[in-house]
């Protein structure tokens, strides 16, 4: 770096012992008139001071400066306009897979909502409770136990609830339902089905083959089922059961052609028909198989030169006639 110190004029000594001059002016030797002509030399020094050495720098530290409030702040790197973006489509593929997850969302939330309202609309509730498959029973007896369904949306109604208001009407062995909006209730009754008589005192007792007593006649010829002779007690024991158990597989026509029903042991069960003839039957193993055997005994034609009093299926692969 160049100094900034002004030079110093000094004049040289005249030569030959003359007058210093003063300084700041030249002295002069040689002008118009006389003067020696080294008096007329101008002459300047300049004093060179030595160059200071500058302080060692201080290693800089990483200084994290906060903006003062107020203060404007630095300039930030201009972005580059939208214009000179290049925006690319999106994929068909994506844009197919999110609106099919749009839709299913919204299908959903529709129909939750439907489903709501429906359980819960009165404009459902049950008017009406058509009653069939009844024998035994009437239609008002079972809608008069199903009267606490009246009201109830038919959405809420179930058929464990059915089964369990119709329970107190042993006929019942089950019931289905069938909607049928906005308010009539369908009921399917599935009653038990007796297979037989029981002496009772001066009447007639209709036993199922669980020997559930289904109801009372007066009249043995007005039903068309077999007589047990055992008598209503007898509904628990082994014999009941055996009994119970082959006439419930035999086929309605054939029970109706049945007049009593009898079994020295489980292993001897013995039919008679309304026409007095008898039927062997043997133990209640391969019910269906006799069943079948016994029915075809009873259609073959009958020769009345060889009149046929027994009927043996107690082996059903080779039944007989005597």
């Amino acid at each position: 770096m160049a100094s900034t110190r002004k030079p110093t004029f000094k004049p040289r000594a005249a030569a030959g012992g003359g007058k210093t001059g003063t300084p700041g002016q030249a002295s002069r030797s040689s002008v118009p008139g006389g003067g020696s002509p080294e008096e007329g030399v101008i002459s300047a020094e300049r004093s060179v001071e030595p160059e200071r050495k500058a302080p060692p720098k201080a290693k800089a530290k990483a200084v994290r400066s906060f903006p003062r409030p107020g203060a404007k702040q630095p300039a930030k790197a201009a972005v580059p306009p939208a214009g000179n973006v290049i925006a690319f489509p999106e994929p068909k593929a994506r844009r197919q897979r999110r609106l099919v997850v749009w839709t299913a969302a919204v299908v959903t939330a529709l129909v939750a909502l439907l489903i709501t309202g429906a359980v819960y609309s009165p404009v459902l509730a049950v008017r009406t409770v058509t009653v069939d498959g009844t024998k035994l029973l009437t239609p008002d007896a079972v809608q008069e136990a199903l009267g606490d369904l009246e009201g109830k949306p038919l959405p809420q109604v179930t058929e464990e609830e059915i089964n369990t208001l119709l329970k107190p009407l042993v006929q019942v062995r089950s019931a289905t339902m069938e909607a049928r909006p906005p308010s009539e209730l369908l009921v399917h009754v599935h009653e038990r089905v007796p297979v037989a008589l029981l002496k009772q005192g001066g009447s007639f007792v209709l036993v199922d083959v669980d020997g559930v007593q289904l109801g009372v006649t007066q009249d043995q010829a007005s039903v068309a089922l077999p007589l047990i002779d055992d008598g209503a007690a007898a509904t628990n024991t082994e014999l009941f059961k055996a009994i119970a158990a082959v006439l419930h597989t035999l086929p309605a026509d054939v029970l109706a052609r049945m007049s009593t029903a009898s079994a020295a042991s489980p292993d001897a069960v013995e039919l008679k028909l309304v026409d007095g003839k008898t039927v062997v039957w043997g133990n209640a193993d391969d019910r269906e198989t006799k069943a079948k055997a016994l029915e075809a005994l009873l259609k073959m034609p009958q020769d009345p030169k060889v009149p046929v009093s027994i009927y043996d299926v107690s082996v059903p692969r080779h039944p007989f006639t005597k």
